[in-house]
């Protein structure tokens, strides 16, 4: 007896599948066009790396601080393009710290809380508590941003120290050639005299310049600062650290105060300084020696020490002199690390996947 049901089944099975190749074409179509259609951002995210969003408040807050130092230089208010300009490279900014800070995360060299911890402390250091969260609130930074800030520093300097300063070697050779090379570098007319610098100003208008954002507002509050610090120096401390993190002076702070070569004769011009450095031996710190306001040579403009990282004689010096070799092999070593730094950022955005929206906006908004 023949299956009634089974034609009728068949039937549907055969009409399913023709409605079903009729609509994949039209769902094909739409999924292309959905696909063709970039969400839009939300208005608070001005770029993303690898997905993760950098906020148009991270942006303003940084183009504000920048805005600040460009007001102090006299620079005046910048027009509405010359703002999207600054604005443009801050977010370039962010966009190499954030995509450094994913890199030592899957390294597993994210800063750790008890390393920003004693980072913290050392920074609170020079101060009682009561000054310091003075300083804090007239930064208007709270003690998390503090935080957030330190170990996003700290973490970038562990990766950098991993990936670049680690596989940096420089040989006796390259030492020996570039000495050939540049002989007559190291033939001083007159003493030279190799120096850092801790500076503290008392002027409180002042951008801070050091990692640590720490600036004395005041003549009382410098001197207080300089003293913490110079005690510090005695203790043992490293006086390049202590610059880099507390010194005034945008010159030098960065290179944990290195003054580079003076000569005799510069230092002779203060006869101050000069006296308190020529009776060093290298290594030493001279005395806290106040410097007078460039504005007013009547009032103390704020306070310095100096140490005496090396004293060079007059004359041709030799290559196998121990000081010569280090001043060779730091250079060599540093154009190196600015070599290969450049390289590894520009490796290092080429592998991440960027987008920068406030870009866009801006290209969207001004090409006609």
């Amino acid at each position: 007896m023949p299956n009634l049901m089974e034609p009728v089944n068949a039937h549907r099975t055969t009409s399913a599948g023709a409605r079903m190749h009729v609509l994949a074409p039209a769902a094909l179509i739409l999924a292309l066009a959905l696909a063709g259609c970039k969400a839009k951002p939300n208005a608070d995210v001005v770029a993303t790396v690898n997905g993760h969003a950098i906020m148009r408040a991270e942006m303003e807050k940084m183009y504000t601080a920048q805005l600040g130092e460009a007001a102090q230089q006299q620079q005046g208010q910048p027009s509405s393009e010359q703002a999207d300009s600054l604005r443009l490279g801050v977010l370039r900014e962010l966009i190499d710290e954030e995509v450094l800070q994913q890199r030592a995360a899957k390294m597993n060299l994210t800063a750790t809380d008890a390393e920003v911890d004693a980072k913290l402390a050392e920074m609170k250091a020079p101060y009682t508590e009561e000054q310091f969260d003075q300083r804090l609130k007239a930064s208007s930074h709270t003690l998390d941003e503090v935080k957030h800030d330190l170990r996003h520093t700290l973490t970038i300097n562990k990766l950098l120290n991993k990936e670049i300063n680690s596989k940096i070697t420089v040989s006796d050779a390259d030492i020996n050639n570039y000495y050939s090379l540049h002989k007559a570098e190291f033939n001083n007319i007159e003493t030279q005299y190799h120096l850092a610098q801790i500076l503290v100003t008392s002027d409180g208008a002042q951008r801070a310049n050091n990692l640590q954002g720490s600036k004395a507002s005041n003549d009382e509050e410098a001197r207080k600062k300089i003293a913490a610090l110079r005690n510090r120096v005695d203790s043992g401390e490293d006086f390049g650290s202590l610059a880099m993190n507390f010194s005034e002076n945008p010159q030098t702070s960065a290179s944990g105060g290195d003054m580079g070569s003076v000569s005799e004769s510069q230092l002779r011009s203060n006869p101050v300084v000069f006296q308190a450095i020529s009776g060093l031996k290298p290594g030493g710190v001279t005395p806290i020696l106040p410097f007078p306001d460039p504005q007013d040579p009547k009032k103390i403009g704020g306070y310095a020490i100096f140490q005496l990282i090396s004293r060079d004689p007059a004359g041709q010096h030799d290559v196998k002199e121990p000081q010569i070799q280090q001043r060779i092999r730091q250079g060599l070593h540093d154009a190196r690390a600015q070599l290969l730094k450049g390289a590894y950022f520009e490796m290092l955005r080429d592998q991440s996947k960027v987008e920068n929206f406030f870009a866009e906006q801006i290209f969207k908004n001004d090409a006609h």
